[in-house]
């Protein structure tokens, strides 16, 4: 797979989502050098990662950076933002839920300066997409889900979906789609789909289980060199003789620019980085999916089948008046998701379900930023969950927390359930719903937003629409850090996506999907 030479003419600095895409696109020309820098191991033949239903065992194991929050005073300050370390990032290591974006996801992108970002020039990249997207298996289908999306069609009067990629909805329940194999439970993540074919390549340099931590600039200026340390210690500086990709994510993404002088000069100088380029949206704009839960127990065990134990889910809009697009989103849950409730005293239950109401575009928004100097410290991350002024984030979990009752109180899934856990019958005023539903809150594990592109006259867009990183030469971000906003939905097809077009800029194309 390549020799050790420390020239390529792309290098690529994360082997996640987007890495993945771009690796195997960029090296279908036999002429193009790439090298892929990845903290973790590889994923192949580890069917600890591969067999998509462990996904829950990954979570705080040695496949997850697992990053921490500052207090969170109207949240939960306990959430543990995992970050996947393998081969494939978090398409290795999450549910492989997979949404096409909503259109009018993609032209607020537009809207608000990333010109050729609409979504008549994205979405036709759904045909380029090598992983196998299909919604969750019959043989998959758990009783109990298949009567949780009877009964909230029956409840809440909303459609039945059966490809929630077929065309926009502003509301449905219904199985998801997955990216999998459900013969043998296997993932079609990013890794298996577009870098498991093609790792003969003689023009792929795969680097595992290395750690990027500083861009520099070659001798022209152009910051398209990056130092790195591998598992024994050894460090090499790796040039690119075209472009430096960043693609490791909407935490490590702005982490390595800030620590490599890139970001807001004046927390930088406070920490004693040289400052190349004075970029203070670096580290702001961080978004998330935020989540509460409601917890029933069951009157015993449920029957064993399912994908990944979160196959259906409910979309509402609240709003008439918002758009044509959902503003509630819920998971369920085979099993009593009770890690938050415990903490506060709730019991734990042996056999249980659990509905996710989940905030779809959150108006709460956070910030990351470096702790010190030194790259083996952990950057601070605030979410500043629930702080919007009108209080919408907060609102969206009260209805969810009534919106899941009704569900649960309604044939046939009412005749599975024992009794409500947490937060309990007797817990039913606003007031008290959202204090429960704040401090049980988690995430979707949907960071995003960190470097975010848009036009030149935002002073905060780290990317033009290019991706280019602002100022300076010979470096692009692809990964969910150039999120202007979250998109609606779960947003690892928007990754995908986003990676098959910067394939494109980068290689000069019009785009398109074609």
């Amino acid at each position: 797979m390549g020799d050790d030479e420390t020239a390529y003419n792309y290098v690529i600095v994360g082997g996640g989502t987007a890495g993945c895409v771009l690796a195997a696109r960029l090296t279908e020309d036999p002429d193009c050098r790439v090298c892929v820098v990845e903290g973790g191991p590889s994923d192949v033949g580890d069917e600890k990662i591969l067999r998509l239903r462990n996904w829950i065992n990954l979570l705080d194991s040695e496949y997850d950076y697992g990053y921490t929050t500052v207090e969170q005073p109207r949240g939960n300050s306990h959430i543990l933002h995992s970050r996947a370390r393998v081969l494939g990032g978090c398409s290795s290591h999450n549910t492989l839920i997979s949404f096409l974006p909503l259109p009018e996801d993609m032209d607020e992108w537009a809207a608000l300066g990333a010109a050729g970002w609409d979504a008549a020039t994205v979405l036709p990249y759904r045909d380029r997409l090598q992983n196998r997207i299909v919604p969750v298996a019959e043989q998959d289908r758990n009783p109990i889900a298949k009567d949780f999306v009877t009964a909230a069609a029956s409840a809440l009067g909303v459609p039945v979906v059966e490809d929630f990629n077929a065309r926009p909805f502003a509301d449905g329940v219904g199985f998801f789609s997955l990216a999998y194999e459900a013969e043998g439970n296997k993932r079609s993540s990013a890794s298996v789909a577009y870098l498991h074919p093609v790792l003969d390549r003689p023009n792929l340099t795969l680097k595992l289980e290395t750690w990027a931590h500083e861009v520099v600039p070659d001798g022209d200026g152009r910051m398209t060199c990056v130092r790195v340390r591998s598992a024994d210690g050894t460090e090499t500086t790796l040039r690119a003789e075209r472009e430096l990709l960043l693609c490791a994510g909407a935490i490590d993404t702005p982490r390595l620019l800030m620590l490599s002088g890139i970001g807001p000069a004046d927390q930088l100088r406070e920490l004693g980085i040289k400052v190349r380029a004075d970029l203070p949206g670096v580290g702001e704009n961080l978004l998330d999916h935020p989540e509460s839960v409601i917890i029933w127990e069951t009157d015993g065990p449920l029957p064993p089948n399912s994908a990944m134990d979160s196959d259906a889910g409910l979309f509402l809009r609240r709003d008439p008046d918002g758009g044509p697009r959902p503003d509630l989103m819920f998971h369920f849950y085979q099993v009593p998701f009770s890690v938050n409730t415990e903490r506060l005293g709730y019991p734990a239950v042996e056999h249980g379900v659990c509905m996710t109401p989940n905030v779809p575009r959150a108006r709460s928004v956070g910030r990351m930023w470096l702790r010190s100097a030194d790259p083996a410290e952990k950057p601070a991350l605030d979410f500043q969950y629930f702080t919007d002024p009108d209080g919408h984030d907060e609102k969206t979990i009260v209805d969810g927390l009534k919106v899941a009752r009704e569900v649960a109180a309604t044939p046939p899934l009412r005749d599975w359930l024992k009794r409500e856990v947490a937060p309990g019958p007797d817990v039913t005023s606003d007031a008290a719903l959202s204090e429960y539903g704040r401090r049980v809150a988690h995430t979707v594990y949907h960071p995003a937003g960190t470097c975010k592109m848009g036009g030149d006259d935002d002073p905060m867009a780290v990317l033009d629409p290019q991706l280019r990183v602002r100022g300076l030469d010979g470096i692009r971000v692809v990964d969910a850090s150039l999120f202007p906003t979250m998109p609606t939905i779960n947003p690892m097809v928007t990754v995908l996506l986003a990676a098959e077009r910067a394939a494109d800029l980068l290689r000069g194309a019009n785009g398109g999907g074609r």
